[in-house]
């Protein structure tokens, strides 16, 4: 079913009940529903063409290494994978590249991005290369290179406008557009916050 999904077009709506399944009552983000809601996230990058290939195609491969430590390990929770991983050591969690806990730290910056960016793009403002570039610069810049940086600011000037954005949401109306990104984004923001203290408690946000 998510392959037959995933071929379909992007609607905003799958990325809101997604993010909305993923808190548990316990405060824990559960990575089945995390998953979900980055594929839908991919889909919505990979509908607006080339500009944001650097950032989709990294997610892509981001997404599929935590489906196989899902898969491999069974877990449930990021949580749970936080704890898993760090019982190995520090030392140990540093040296591995394909670790989950640093996978999950680069798709969270990313998300950083994503959430910055919907919120200008609800807030109004009609110049989607601005909105973009300040999300950008207040997230993901400073984890890349200065090429990187450079070549995503070029691109994103030739972002399409805001209402052709509103309109790849897939939700109808730039009004109904609008009210489900003011729906969907507190939810993604509520993961990210407690993907942030998670990884604030166990010092892993600067993993290599």
């Amino acid at each position: 079913a998510a392959a037959a999904a995933a071929a379909g077009p992007f609607s905003l709506r799958e990325v809101l009940d997604a993010f909305r399944r993923c808190v548990t009552e316990q405060r824990e983000v559960l990575l089945e529903p995390y998953l979900s809601g980055w594929r839908g996230l991919i889909r919505f990058l990979q509908s607006l063409g080339a500009v944001f290939s650097f950032i989709s195609k990294d997610a892509v491969a981001k997404v599929a290494l935590l489906e196989g430590h899902q898969q491999q390990h069974g877990f449930v929770s990021l949580q749970s994978l936080v704890q898993h991983e760090l019982a190995a050591g520090p030392a140990a969690l540093r040296a591995r590249s394909d670790s989950g806990c640093r996978t999950v730290l680069r798709l969270h910056r990313a998300l950083r991005w994503l959430q910055l960016f919907l919120e200008g793009l609800r807030s109004g403002e009609p110049r989607t290369s601005v909105l973009c570039t300040d999300a950008y610069n207040a997230s993901l810049a400073q984890h890349h290179p200065w090429v990187v940086r450079k070549a995503a600011t070029v691109a994103f000037c030739a972002l399409p406008s805001r209402d052709a954005f509103l309109e790849i949401m897939n939700v109808g109306s730039q009004e109904e557009a609008v009210a489900m990104l003011g729906e969907a984004i507190p939810y993604i923001g509520d993961v990210y916050s407690i993907t942030q203290e998670l990884f604030t408690q166990h010092k892993l946000l600067d993993l290599p």
